[in-house]
């Protein structure tokens, strides 16, 4: 009773008059309750009053429930109570979050994608193929998921809004028997989908107690009775009852009363009982602590709403930086004290120096700062803090930070403005130079939302050069994405763009290098597409053309360019002896010279044209060095077209099972990054492969499957090829 501990005769002797039975497992030694009450002191002092619910979890959980729906008003406490549980059965977990803004909202497709690479696995180009992925993810992986803040995506009846209505099939995904995997989602409002069963769970208020353990845990003396006879217990009550034990009220009234009455509960009271209802929920809490920071604290009003213009969805977090950028009219010496004011009032986030807003904070914040003077720069700042803060593209949180800008401009129809954030060059290491950030998600896999991005703004561009660099980029992801024929459709509209351009008089030397030097990559772009296609003569002719354009101009680099894809085509065309001289002289000028440095992807043609030329020796050694630079890179399919290659020469050499074990990885990462046309190419050498070893089933079904690839891109040469190949 002392809580001292006691002896185990001492326990013994009560157990006996009472008539009862101590055994040995009744007795907890004093060192190991000492440990207990330790654990139990040290346990988070935000998260209080939810042992109950933390119970009904877990109870759901032994079920085999596998999908819960925590269901309450905003503010009491479904997002830290979904993110406690999965960090306590999960350790880390994975977040689909909803944008507050309906519009804001995050296509499933991309967050699949983006969930898929953060599991380590790589996204199909389809949304189907994608999610049937996640799914074996999860049949194979235990695993913890919140879907935070649902209500933006339904409709009136609880239904999933139409253009979101694909987020359903996720659902499906989730809620399957088969899965090992728990998905809390959290929502105000009742999702009412009948196509799919889940458990709905509905998450009460806290009680006074936890009220008062909160507060008290700040240093706020305020004891849980329900009195009326005056003093801080009845001012605690009355602040419960009034905000109805919001969590989230709770959370910022005990930040109010530190900051602003002295930790003085019945002070607050006192100055605020006449202006709260019982019935007054989160949001209107909100509002006043935005109006009430408005009259105390000007500079940090503004700086809250002026935070409003983050998106916290692909980018969740923003530096201090991106916080300094929004204080351009305060003096630098006061910067962090502005921050510091709404760090105070618990409304601003923070954690390891990044900040962001609750979405019920940043829901008022961007309310207030549409319509405010400053929201078209507050917008264009927060556009020029990512895009000069994002130096170079290695990463796809790289090219998702640059991306923000765009996000920015577009949402106060800057439109040509988000344009220039995709036409945006910056250092990437693998490509040996700069690349526009649209070319840095076709690289990193992320075709699909270039491509619904450049459609969204294509038509702002008034700049010629642009709108051709543009269709460029556009090219080359209906190239990536296996339409080659849609691909050879925007390089020739860049070739008119440009042949128009030429003609006019007032064009300035500048402006006519950079015409010029849009064209050769167009040029260069189409030979490769006829590379693929196997129309040599048609790229023989393309490249000639680019290379005379580029010595023409001194293009140093597009001259390399050229020159790497054309040795290729010569050794295809077997003009052996000129591209015998030409290889000599690029292997020289790249690998002992140190000549002028390249990307990868053009290393490879020559690679190709050493073993066309049966150089075994000196291909495999350039495959090898282009791994060895691809190591840290995120080019999944640059890596793929290497481990092709080197399958392809260890085939010539019957070395076959080398030879089936790299083109089986090759494969694989083809798949996960649905590279349609060199998935066909890898095919048809796994069928050459399984055929030399006598696996007659398995070398039909690579052949057929390549078949069928090829006839979906419109490539009549390649199908032919195959076709000869199952023949021999």
């Amino acid at each position: 009773m002392d809580g001292k501990g006691s002896d185990k005769s001492s326990i013994a002797r009560c157990f006996e008059t009472f008539g009862l039975i101590l055994t040995d497992n009744d007795h907890m030694p004093a060192a190991q309750a000492t440990a207990a009450q330790a654990v139990a002191a040290q346990a988070d002092p935000n998260f209080v009053g939810r042992e109950s619910a933390i119970a009904d979890l877990t109870a759901l959980v032994s079920r085999k429930v596998n999908v819960i729906v925590i269901q309450a008003r905003g503010g009491v406490g479904k997002t830290t109570l979904a993110r406690k549980y999965l960090q306590q059965e999960f350790g880390s977990y994975l977040e689909f979050p909803i944008a507050k803004e309906t519009k804001d909202i995050a296509s499933i497709e991309g967050l699949i994608e983006e969930k898929l690479r953060q599991l380590g696995e790589e996204p199909g180009r389809e949304f189907f193929v994608s999610l049937d992925r996640l799914k074996r993810k999860l049949q194979s992986d235990r695993i913890g998921i919140l879907i935070d803040n649902l209500e933006p995506a339904l409709d009136s009846t609880g239904k999933f809004i139409e253009a979101h209505r694909r987020y359903l099939e996720l659902l499906r995904v989730l809620n399957d028997p088969t899965v090992q995997s728990l998905t809390l989602i959290t929502t105000r409002e009742r999702l009412r989908e009948p196509a799919i069963t889940v458990h709905y769970y509905g998450l009460k208020s806290l009680d006074v107690q936890a009220w008062s353990q909160f507060f008290q845990s700040r240093n706020i003396s305020a004891p849980p009775s329900t009195t009326t006879d005056g003093g801080e217990q009845s001012a605690l009550a009355a602040l419960h009852n009034a905000y109805g034990g919001n969590a989230k009220a709770m959370d910022l009234i005990s930040g109010v009363i530190l900051e602003d009455f002295s930790g003085q509960t019945e002070a607050y009271w006192q100055a605020n009982q006449n202006d709260l209802l019982v019935e007054r929920d989160l949001e209107d809490l909100v509002t006043n602590q935005f109006n009430r920071l408005q009259q105390l604290d000007s500079d940090a009003y503004n700086l809250l709403c002026r935070m409003g213009c983050y998106r916290y969805q692909d980018v969740p977090t923003v530096p201090i930086e991106g916080v300094f950028c929004l204080l351009w009219d305060i003096p630098e010496n006061r910067h962090r004290r502005v921050i510091k004011s709404l760090q105070d009032r618990s409304l601003i986030d923070c954690e390891n120096g990044e900040f962001w807003l609750h979405p019920v904070i940043r829901a008022e914040a961007i309310a207030r700062l549409r319509i405010s003077e400053t929201w078209e720069i507050t917008s264009r700042e927060a556009a020029r803090f990512w895009t000069e803060g994002t130096i170079t593209v290695e990463t796809l949180e790289d090219a998702l930070r640059a991306f923000e800008a765009y996000h920015h401009y577009f949402q106060i129809n800057e439109l040509e403005a988000a344009a220039e954030v995709i036409l945006k060059r910056r250092t990437v290491k693998e490509a040996r130079g700069n690349i526009c950030l649209g070319d840095s998600f076709y690289r990193l896999g992320l075709l699909q939302q270039a491509l619904i991005s450049i459609n969204q703004v294509i038509n702002a561009i008034s700049s010629k050069l642009s709108l051709a660099t543009m269709y460029i980029t556009l090219g080359d992801i209906h190239w990536g994405l296996g339409d080659i024929q849609r691909g050879f459709e925007f390089q020739e509209k860049v070739e008119t763009i440009i042949t128009e351009y030429l003609k006019s008089s007032h064009v300035n030397e500048k402006d006519l290098w950079r015409a010029e030097r849009l064209n050769i990559y167009s040029l260069i772009a189409r030979s490769i597409y006829n590379i693929d296609i196997e129309q040599l003569e048609d790229a023989q002719y393309l490249l000639d053309k680019a290379i005379n354009l580029s010595k023409k101009y001194g293009f140093e680099r597009s001259t390399k360019k050229a020159l790497f894809c054309l040795v290729f085509v010569k050794t295809s065309l077997n003009l052996t002896h000129d591209a015998h001289i030409l290889a000599e002289e690029l292997y020289r000028d790249y690998f002992v010279e140190s000549g002028t440095k390249i990307s990868t992807f053009y290393m490879s043609f020559l690679a190709l044209a050493y073993k066309k030329l049966g150089n075994h020796q000196k291909a495999l050694e350039i495959y090898q060095k282009i791994m060895l630079e691809l190591e840290e890179s995120h080019y999944s399919q640059a890596k793929a077209r290497t481990l092709c290659g080197m399958s392809e020469i260890y085939y010539e050499q019957k070395a076959f099972s080398k030879s089936c074990l790299l083109n089986l990885e090759a494969i694989k990462l083809l798949n996960e990054v649905g590279a349609k046309l060199y998935l066909a190419k890898a095919l048809h050498q796994s069928g050459l492969t399984y055929q030399a070893i006598g696996e007659t089933d398995k070398s039909g079904e690579s052949f057929q499957e390549a078949i069928r690839l090829f006839s979906e891109m419109d490539a009549p040469k390649q199908v032919e090829r195959v076709r000869r190949s199952m023949q021999n």
